[in-house]
Formats: structure tokens, sequence, C-alpha cells
């Protein structure tokens, strides 16, 4: 039976005892809402970990104005219940107060990382992402985390704040699980009317558009990118944010593609903004393996 975790201090307390036995932890961070993308980063938890936690709070944080916390789904007994199917054996669900007691006065700032991509529609949402993150592996300290590489501009983040801060885990991102037609699952999709849902697909399609592209030999990312942005404003209603192709470890600006890169798009479909990416190479380019 999975055990919940309402404080800091229980918390600490479950992991200390699981790893006075000899036990090792991984953990999953999530808010909530879980679909077959957790259920992966939970299974690939398991496999690689004694014990696994996941929490489930929905960081106000890293809600900017006018966005959706106030609606952004909750249901934690359908939650909780599928966290027991699989195997999960602890979920800490701390309220808002307990993570953040006193004002906040110190944060974790993500630098340029923060600025790109998600970053200039999201002002400060990659803040409050790295910050919580920061809080919850500080809590639960544990071996493994995983994160999903649907969120890519995050799981860098992550990672450059876990090596630039001496976190002693190991991160790891676990490849993005789709819907049949290729749309990314996500908790928001659910805002989804079935028009948007149609044509919320066209962002995986301009994905493989430009894998298609990198894998023929077209190196100019400019045209990449302008294939990308057409393929999405040709389709009704969707509002496009971003269609880049950029450096997979840092973010970076790439102008001409020599190696592995990292596409990635955003786009809103009515009032539900959604991302996606993928990892693409050339031919015969020596790939990270990330």
């Amino acid at each position: 039976m999975t055990v919940v975790l309402e404080t800091i201090a229980a918390a600490r307390q479950w992991v200390r005892t699981e790893r006075t036995g000899g036990k090792s932890i991984g953990f999953v961070p999530t808010m909530g809402a879980f679909h077959d993308g957790h259920r992966s980063l939970f299974r690939r938890a398991r496999e690689q970990s004694d014990r696994v936690v996941v929490s489930i709070f929905v960081n106000p944080l890293q809600f900017g104005q006018g966005e959706d916390f106030a609606r952004y789904p909750r249901d934690f007994a359908r939650d909780l219940a599928l966290a027991e199917r699989e195997g999960v054996d602890a979920v800490f669900c701390p309220e808002a107060g307990e993570m953040y007691p006193d004002a906040l006065p110190l944060t974790v700032h993500p630098g340029k990382l923060g600025k790109t991509l998600c970053g200039p529609s999201r002002p400060g949402h990659f803040r409050g992402v790295a910050t919580v993150v920061a809080k919850l592996l500080n809590i639960i300290q544990p071996d493994r985390a995983f994160f999903g590489q649907k969120d890519a501009q995050q799981a860098v983040i992550i990672q450059w704040m876990v090596r630039g801060l001496n976190f002693p885990v190991e991160i790891e991102v676990c490849p993005t699980v789709r819907e049949p037609d290729g749309l990314a699952m996500s908790s928001r999709n659910a805002y989804l009317d079935s028009e948007e849902r149609a044509n919320a697909t066209v962002l995986y399609r301009s994905l493989r558009r430009a894998e298609d592209l990198i894998r023929s030999g077209v190196r100019d990312v400019a045209r990449i990118e302008q294939e990308m942005r057409d393929m999405i404003r040709s389709v009704p209603g969707a509002e496009l944010d971003y269609a880049r192709v950029v450096d997979p470890h840092a973010l970076g600006d790439v102008k001409q593609i020599a190696g592995e890169v990292l596409v990635a798009v955003g786009a809103r479909f009515g009032k539900t903004r959604l991302i996606d990416n993928l990892l693409a190479a050339p031919p015969r380019a020596v790939t990270s393996g990330q």
C-alpha cells in the first residue's frame, strides 16, 4: 500500500527509515493529473530503485498571472489509486504553506537557460520550476530523479542546476510518451475540445517534418524553422509561440546543423498552451544519447 506523506518531516523520516534498511530511492516530481507519461516514469523509477517516491504538488511559483493555476486538474484520489497500481511506495503531497511557509526570499534563477523557448512567454516560470525542484530534491534526497523529455527545457535546467549546485542525485530524462496520433501526453490535453485536440497534432507533425529534413541532409536551421512555423500557422486556431532548432545541452542558437539538435515547438490551441520536442541528428552524426 502506498504511504501518503503530507509534511516535510514525515517525508524525511520515511526516507531515513528506508535508507537505514539499505534501500535506494527513486523520485518522480509531478503536479498530479497522472497519465501514461507519468506511469512510464514510475515504471522506470521502479526498475532503477528499491523504493519509489512520487510528489504531487501544484506549484504556485511556476504559474504566471492569468495562467491556469486555479483550474489545473486535481484529483488526488484518482492519482493515489494509480500510484498504488504502479507500485509507488510513497506519495509526498504537501500543501503550499508546507513548501513555502515564509515569504520565500530565496529562489533559484535559471539564468539564460530560462530566457529561451518557453521563457519569453512564461516569465518567471523556470525560476519557479528550479526552486521547487531544488526544494523537493533537498527534502527527498533521492539517489535518482526521473523527468520526461517532453519538458525538455525544464530537464536541461534541472540537469545544469544539479551539476552547478552539487546535488548528490542522478537525473534521468525518459522518452516522451505519445497518443497513437503522435500528440505528446500532457495533463493540459484535457482542456482541449475535439477540434482543438485534432488541430494540436500539428505540433508533432511539424517536428517530424523537421526531423525528415535533417535526416535528408538539410543543414540550414532557418529553412527548417520556417517550414515548421508555416505548417503550424496553416492550422486554423493555432497560435504559434515558437518553432526552434537549438543546442540540446545548453539551448543555444544553432545556425548550421552538424550534430544532434533539439527541435522544439510551442503553440496555443484555444486557451491551451502545449509544447513538444524531439532530438534529431543528420546522417552519420555522433549523437549524445540524451
